[in-house]
């Protein structure tokens, strides 16, 4: 009788304790799937971002570039995984913002649904950037030129439906003109055509254009962001220069699968919110030309929702295809 008595005591007390898994995360090797390429803007991100993390959590995450489709490529692999927390999607606003709208008819999931934020790791503005002879020293110069040539003057990208094209077709519909967009397969093959003055214009990220604009090799007329980066404080904004409200640039960030355990995601939030503020973290953006954000898992969400509302009328009015 005793026996049986101490029995069902054991088991009412297990019934009462919080389950393993969510007590014990992390046990093993988290992947982190980013959808982007390695070495750029928000891998670079994605990268140091987890790695301070993993210090937090005394537990190592590794990085999987799984390229492709505006980055559904690799959501559609992420949002498939089990809810457990060992499976992370190293995420950018372009996503939610852009390939979300563009590949709606592709997708099996929602990248704006199908989701449990996590932190948002840092911003990045663009900056807008000409060929080295285009006679135009301001937004105002090439509002005007642009609007002289209706469809000549061209602007380029890293592909169709990235921030960098969507950052120009904003420009264009609030300027009021009409830029022709020439899609390229990178950042670097754009710049490449644009510095040797075969191309005219492109809304850049300012880590991988600056370094030209610094050699002499590009002119650089205005960020992108609601304010000026801390990197580029003599250059005034595209706002600043005639265009009122005109804002485009990339957050970056963390996401988890739909279902992933609210302690879980609480301990992968806590663990982001000291990540963001070491010193080697903060140098690490600030040198590059990021600003660092941090918050919560309800501010990631709500950033999410004001760039699908900013940013999906675009890519409709572009009339953007998939690749």
């Amino acid at each position: 009788m005793r026996k049986l008595q101490l029995l069902i005591l054991g088991a009412a007390l297990a019934g009462l304790a919080p389950t393993g898994s969510a007590q014990e995360y992390p046990a093993k090797t988290i992947r982190v799937i980013t959808p982007y390429g390695a070495g750029g803007a928000s891998d670079i991100v994605v990268r140091a971002g987890v790695e301070a993390m993993s210090k937090e959590l005394g537990q190592s995450m590794v990085v999987e570039n799984r390229t492709g489709a505006g980055g559904t490529i690799g959501f559609e692999a992420f949002a498939a995984s089990a809810p457990d927390g060992y499976t992370l999607l190293g995420t950018a606003s372009s996503l939610h913002g852009i390939a979300a709208a563009l590949y709606t008819a592709m997708l099996k999931r929602d990248p704006n649904k199908d989701i449990e934020p996590v932190i948002v790791f840092a911003n990045v503005s663009n900056i807008l950037v000409v060929r080295p002879s285009l006679p135009v020293k301001s937004v105002k110069d090439l509002i005007e030129l642009a609007g002289k040539q209706p469809g000549k003057l061209t602007f380029v990208s890293a592909g169709v439906g990235t921030s960098v094209h969507m950052g120009g077709e904003l420009f264009n519909k609030m300027a009021g003109v009409q830029m022709t967009h020439v899609p390229y397969r990178s950042s670097v093959a754009a710049l490449v055509d644009l510095m040797a003055d075969r191309v005219d214009v492109m809304f850049d990220n300012i880590p991988s254009a600056l370094p030209h604009v610094k050699a002499g090799k590009l002119r650089a007329l205005a960020t992108t962001g609601a304010k000026r980066p801390a990197i580029l404080p003599e250059l005034p904004t595209i706002a600043e220069q005639g265009l009122p409200g005109y804002e485009a640039g990339v957050w970056i960030g963390l996401l988890a699968p739909l279902g992933t355990p609210k302690p879980i995601i609480a301990k992968l939030n806590a663990a982001g919110q000291k990540a963001v503020k070491t010193p080697e973290f903060v140098k690490r953006m600030n040198d590059l030309g990021y600003e660092v954000i941090g918050g919560t898992p309800e501010q990631m969400r709500a950033m999410i929702d004001a760039e699908v509302k900013r940013m999906h009328p675009i890519v409709k009015a572009s009339g953007a295809k998939p690749e």
